[in-house]
């Protein structure tokens, strides 16, 4: 009977050591990976860059990724991110919104130390208007006129509305430049200040405010120039112009170090982050709207995507740290505005 009930015992143990190898084995060969994204390249990821990636990693490891997705606006996503929503892959707007993260302790690593800057997509802010162009929107100015309702979004949740902005006074500064060889900060304010006065609604994200317009609100839409090709991409009429003094968009992409050190994927994450600046995955985002940072992509794309003639980049306006000082700081530009027209009643 002694003996019996020792034989049970090690079938029991016998048992229970396979059915943890088998649950080792199939953790194994599965594998989650949690990616935090702006909105707006949402179809980019889900129609063609992360289905390419899982097939990818799966023949090349015998792994299968399953992916976890949140999209929304950019700087409420970096907040979430650094309040404990636990991505592995920040894929984000602007550069300011990873540094929240990296500000959080979250992102031990330089982010920017690769050989694009951190940097996965690049586009322009555009201006797009309704078909047959009803008010004959052509170039900032035109925004500025009584008879047109401007869209953009918040820049206080919105990456998009932030470049939109910028792109504003950005192009005031470029085009007093370029007629009398001097920045006119003074113009530039005048010239945000009286588009900003035509803004009819600012919705919290840069995809929520294309929605806004494809409802019927508004004669114009100040938005990225990807968003307007995404609409034509899918057989919507939604022309667009390109400024001839405009902001050159550049998108920050980056690995969470702490959560992906919780996860214990950091090989997949590393593997996506490094796939998404490949040719297969920069062609995707040129697909669907984007301007790639691969040189020999961008050239494929060249006619898709010409030059404005006065573009721009950060760098112009000083960085990003100046930019939040000196347009969204307590005493910014934008905020200033913002204030005065409250006051004013707008």
């Amino acid at each position: 009977m002694k003996q019996c009930a020792i034989l049970l015992s090690m079938l029991a143990m016998m048992l229970c050591s396979c059915s943890n190898s088998a649950e080792q084995q199939q953790a194994s060969r599965e594998v989650t990976l949690t990616l935090g994204a702006y909105t707006v390249p949402k179809d980019a990821y889900q129609k063609e860059i992360i289905p390419a990636f899982k097939k990818y990693w799966k023949e090349k490891t015998g792994q299968t990724v399953n992916f976890q997705e949140s999209y929304e606006a950019s700087g409420a996503q970096g907040r979430a991110i650094s309040a404990g929503f636990e991505a592995d892959i920040a894929a984000l707007s602007l550069e300011e919104d990873i540094e929240v993260i990296k500000r959080a302790g979250l992102i031990t690593h330089d982010w920017k130390a690769g050989t694009t800057g951190g940097f996965v997509t690049r586009s322009t802010v555009a201006i797009a208007f309704r078909p047959g162009n009803p008010k004959n929107i052509k170039d900032w100015d035109d925004l500025k006129r009584e008879d047109v309702a401007v869209l953009y979004p918040s820049p206080k949740t919105s990456g998009g509305a932030m470049w939109d902005v910028n792109a504003i006074y950005g192009a005031g500064l470029k085009l007093t430049e370029v007629k009398n060889n001097a920045q006119d900060k003074a113009s530039a304010r005048e010239l945000l200040k009286a588009i900003q006065r035509r803004v009819k609604v600012m919705d919290k994200s840069g995809r929520e405010s294309v929605g806004t317009f494809e409802n019927g609100i508004g004669d114009a839409l100040v938005t990225y120039e990807n968003e307007a090709l995404l609409r034509q991409k899918q057989g919507k009429d939604f022309p667009f112009v390109v400024p001839e003094a405009t902001i050159l968009i550049e998108n920050p992409v980056a690995l969470v170090d702490k959560y992906v050190d919780k996860h214990g994927n950091r090989q997949v994450a590393e593997a996506f982050l490094a796939f998404l600046l490949d040719k297969e995955a920069q062609r995707s985002f040129a697909r669907f709207g984007f301007r790639s940072i691969d040189e020999a992509v961008a050239k494929e794309f060249a006619a898709k995507y010409p030059v404005p003639k006065y573009l721009f980049d950060m760098k112009y306006l000083g960085g990003w740290p100046a930019v939040q000082k000196d347009l969204y700081g307590p005493e910014g530009v934008w905020t200033k505005i913002i204030q005065e027209q409250a006051h004013e009643g707008k």
